[in-house]
């Protein structure tokens, strides 16, 4: 019954007409703006803001309005919510934003009755974009990243590695992606931990992974409070990247993260999409103008912002301001352009993203740890929905 009356509600607010009609288009965001993910949250608002200041907020003869709302966390059903209420009382044209998997989801089925245009910036769960046939992703699929990582580690003579992961979606997608590809390759994983998603503290977990003396650990945590907690949990274990071999998806060497590492940080190797030390004349770019706004970095969270936004006002462009969500969805397919991270385009069939995947290891440079890129996998699509299709 209230599912029905939901639909019957965004039905309704859909026969009324659109905001675009009246020359405004509306765009809801919806983001973990506090809580444990809040500085995720503000770090990708502001690549959004910034995108806006830079290229105006007029697309196609029509003004842009934003409406932000708060999810708070990890919080499903209060996503879902905020998505219907957007869309019906509200009236928004776009739903983006979205940095966290289980509230890409649950909106996803927003998305998908209403027919309205979403663009998730973040989240990373390789089935998202089958919850809505008008969402595009700009970010990345942990599966491509991890896929490629542990393709990578064979080749280049890892033969065993123990792996750590948090236990909810993304993190499920990561390691059970590396390590196929890794097995795949001839690999052996030697054994697995799952951690709490809201675990602060990595003690016990790294001891159980030390007191194995493995070859390799790949990790998987999420971006926020829990790469810096995991890696001083290494340093306090007396864990040296560059005897053990640590891996993981980039969030781990993030900026904040290695700031509390410290040296202990040294060697521990990432595959990612992003990384402000990425050498390009558009990404040099694109970190000095955020930091003269903003005074920090950006991050990958900063750059699934960044390329929503330009989804976003490519695809108005293409449609000449046109917001219904079949022609936006349309026009997004196949779209290609040269991003800050590096060339990125749109798979037509599945709506993921198509990018390259670096492999970085932590190295110090002008008395900083940065992440250095020194090998790359190009062109990279989601494995997963890649294998569907065989």
């Amino acid at each position: 019954m209230r599912k029905a009356l939901v639909a019957a509600a965004i039905f309704a607010a859909l026969g009324s007409g659109t905001a675009s009609a009246q020359g405004t288009i509306k765009i809801g965001i919806i983001l973990p703006y506090s809580g444990q993910f809040a500085d995720g949250a503000a770090q990708m608002d502001n690549a959004i803001k910034l995108y806006v200041q830079q290229n105006g907020d007029t697309v196609a003869g029509k003004k842009l309005e934003f409406i932000r709302k708060d999810t708070g966390g990890i919080a499903p059903d209060v996503a879902k919510r905020l998505a219907q209420e957007l869309i019906v009382r509200d009236k928004v044209d776009i739903l983006a934003g979205f940095l966290l998997t289980p509230n890409a989801l649950s909106a996803g089925d927003v998305s998908a009755e209403a027919k309205k245009f979403m663009v998730v910036m973040n989240a990373a769960t390789s089935i998202i974009t089958t919850k809505s046939p008008y969402m595009v992703r700009t970010s990345l699929t942990t599966p491509q990243v991890n896929a490629s990582l542990g393709t990578w580690a064979y080749k280049n003579g890892i033969r065993k590695a123990y792996t750590m992961h948090s236990d909810y979606g993304p993190g499920i997608d990561a390691e059970g992606a590396f390590s196929k590809a890794f097995k795949e390759a001839g690999g052996e994983i030697i054994g697995t931990v799952k951690m709490a998603v809201a675990n602060p503290d990595f003690s016990a977990y790294v001891q159980r992974a030390k007191d194995l003396n493995p070859e390799s650990i790949y990790v998987f945590v999420p971006g926020g409070a829990q790469p810096a907690a995991f890696g001083k949990a290494l340093a306090e274990r007396g864990i040296d990247p560059q005897k053990i071999k640590v891996m993981g998806q980039g969030e781990i060497t993030d900026d904040s993260a290695l700031k509390s590492m410290g040296d202990g940080a040294l060697g521990i190797i990432t595959a990612f999409h992003y990384d402000p030390n990425h050498q390009s004349a558009m990404n040099k770019k694109f970190v000095a103008d955020f930091n003269a706004a903003y005074g920090r970095n950006p991050d990958f969270f900063s750059m699934g912002g960044w390329d929503g936004m330009h989804a976003i006002y490519a695809v108005l462009k293409k449609t000449n301001g046109d917001a219904d969500g079949e022609k936006l969805i349309s026009a997004v397919k196949g779209m290609a352009w040269e991003s800050p991270r590096g060339p990125i385009s749109i798979d037509p069939e599945t709506r993921d993203i198509i990018q390259t995947v670096y492999i970085r290891r932590v190295e110090k440079a002008g008395g900083k740890l940065v992440n250095v890129e020194f090998d790359k996998v190009e062109n990279v699509k989601d494995p997963v929905k890649a294998a569907m299709k065989k």
